[in-house]
């Protein structure tokens, strides 16, 4: 089944590409307001970076599960 293998793989890439676009305005926006949070007070920027720091690492597990996700697409439903 040659349609339903290319259509898998299409999904498996949409979804993909939508949970790194995510992931990127998020650590984007993330980062933008840590940065100017420590431009206003810059004697509690270890705090802030930590926070940033944990902020990321949940925001980069999206991206992952989506991954695994189309990883699952992929590999089992290859047709």
């Amino acid at each position: 089944m040659v349609v339903g293998s290319g259509l898998v793989a299409l999904g498996a890439g949409i979804a993909i590409s939508i949970a790194a676009c995510g992931a990127g305005i998020g650590i984007g926006m993330a980062s933008g307001k840590a940065f100017e949070a420590a431009a206003r007070q810059p004697e509690i920027f270890g705090k802030i970076q930590t926070l940033l720091f944990t902020a990321i690492i949940f925001i980069e597990a999206t991206a992952i599960y989506a991954l695994v996700v189309s990883l699952l697409l992929i590999f089992v439903f290859k047709g």
